[in-house]
């Protein structure tokens, strides 16, 4: 597990579109085809999505979705953590500094504080 944190800019049309046209025909079809996160019937039901996206662009290019686009993370602070049965959990926390990084090895968290961290983790 781990989190990152640091500043995020919305990355400009010009940028979607032209990351969009890198990507597989197949994968600008999925784009179309499958609203992140949102909840589906099943596996089957997607899949009908995806066959009903092939049909609508056979023979022309695939654009850009209207709600496809991205946000940048520029990282200052990355921490990745192992669990351990015995808590004591290997924890290892990477912070800019400057144009390098400083790599430190934390304490464990205490119990108190685990659950909050699983909590944000989890959101």
């Amino acid at each position: 597990m781990g989190g990152v944190s640091g500043p995020v800019a919305r990355v400009s049309e010009d940028e979607w579109n032209a990351y969009f046209l890198t990507r597989t025909r197949e994968r600008q079809l999925g784009a179309w085809a499958s609203p992140q996160s949102s909840v589906i019937a099943s596996r089957d039901a997607l899949e009908r999505h995806v066959a009903e996206v092939e049909r609508r662009f056979t023979g022309r290019e695939v654009p850009r979705p209207p709600n496809w686009g991205g946000f940048r993370l520029a990282p200052e602070v990355v921490e990745f953590w192992q669990g351990r049965s015995s808590r004591l959990h290997d924890r290892f926390r990477y912070r800019k500094d400057g144009s390098r990084w400083v790599i430190q090895r934390l304490t464990p968290q205490s119990s108190q504080h685990s659950g909050v961290r699983k909590m944000l983790l989890v959101k």
